[in-house]
């Protein structure tokens, strides 16, 4: 996995105070995308286990209340595995912060492989995700974490609650 920045304060990615990962890499290409700079598989840092290290030593400061994590795509292939290992090492660390997450996949399309793909067993340990692309007609600047109306904000954990009813 690549990796673009690491936002070590960051209100703007979620509720509250956070760290905010950006992954390298995305195949959407959506237009108008407000982090182009983030496409390139090849751009970026390396994630190591000094960069995991990193992002675990900011979430132990008591005003950070989430992790985020955005793009690119965080959901491409080449940055489950270790995207995976983080979420983990986060919500073992932190049981109590927020996991945020950004993707252009549809949730549903990810969780139809429960729990046999890492994409959904991501997605199952996130708090909120953000799914659907980027559409530039559908641009909508007072939405909250969203640039675009097609885009939803969904509580996992609710609707994991809602489905097991």
């Amino acid at each position: 996995m690549r990796y673009a920045q690491i936002r070590t304060m960051d209100i703007s990615d979620g509720h509250g105070i956070g760290v905010s990962l950006f992954v390298q890499g995305c195949h959407f290409h959506c237009k108008d995308c407000f982090n182009p700079q983030t496409w390139d598989f090849n751009g970026g840092k390396l994630y190591t286990e000094e960069t995991s290290r990193t992002i675990l030593q900011l979430l132990r400061h008591p005003y950070v209340n989430h992790f985020s994590v955005l793009g690119g795509e965080p959901l491409e292939n080449n940055n489950l595995s270790e995207l995976y290992e983080l979420i983990l090492a986060v919500n073992m660390h932190f049981p109590l912060k927020k996991i945020w997450l950004w993707t252009g996949y549809n949730i549903e399309d990810i969780m139809i492989d429960f729990p046999a793909s890492l994409r959904s067993k991501i997605i199952y340990h996130c708090d909120y995700v953000i799914d659907g692309q980027y559409e530039q007609d559908k641009k909508d600047t007072l939405l909250l974490w969203r640039g675009s109306s097609n885009q939803r904000i969904i509580d996992v954990k609710e609707q994991i609650r809602k489905n097991m009813q």
